[in-house]
């Protein structure tokens, strides 16, 4: 399993469908850094993870401040949340619960898995396979704003004779 971090929640450009991407946190290179696993979710559990991470708590509690005051009742903690396989298109996730006697381990969707993760502050993890499976490139603002500084320098210096030949 590789611990990751939620680095954004954003909506997918082409759908409008909201995207969480999650990021190793022990990314060693920039290349590494840059690799991140998109996972699209619903428009309610991306409002429900983006309210707990604004810290945001309403009159009332939500579906999955419901499900962590539950699991706490119950004389539960959440230890942690893993994406434990990829099929299909399809993520699914675990949610593993610990007490006096030992642990529990609940199948859920990455989606609530993550927006009670949010909630209980316990750590994310994705199974390697599916990391390296589904992965992808992410460049920033910064990188990609130097790659066009360079093509722009190229086109300022570049003559048409050098494509003649």
């Amino acid at each position: 399993m590789i611990e990751v971090r939620l680095v954004s929640l954003n909506a997918d450009a082409a759908t409008g469908q909201p995207i969480v991407l999650l990021q190793p946190l022990e990314a060693s290179t920039a290349e590494a850094a840059s690799r991140m696993l998109p996972i699209w979710i619903g428009h309610p559990e991306a409002m429900a993870i983006l309210l707990a991470l604004q810290g945001e708590e309403l009159a009332r509690p939500m579906t999955h401040d419901l499900l962590k005051n539950t699991i706490e009742l119950l004389g539960y903690h959440v230890v942690r949340v893993e994406v434990t396989r990829l099929e299909e298109g399809t993520y699914y996730a675990e949610i593993v619960l610990s007490d006096d006697h030992g642990e529990v381990v609940i199948d859920a969707r990455p989606s609530d898995s993550i927006a009670l993760a949010v909630r209980a502050g316990c750590p994310l993890y994705v199974a390697e396979d599916v990391f390296e499976q589904a992965a992808v490139s992410v460049q920033s603002a910064d990188e990609t704003e130097r790659e066009v500084e360079q093509f722009r320098e190229f086109l300022d210096h570049v003559d048409p004779s050098d494509f003649m030949s």
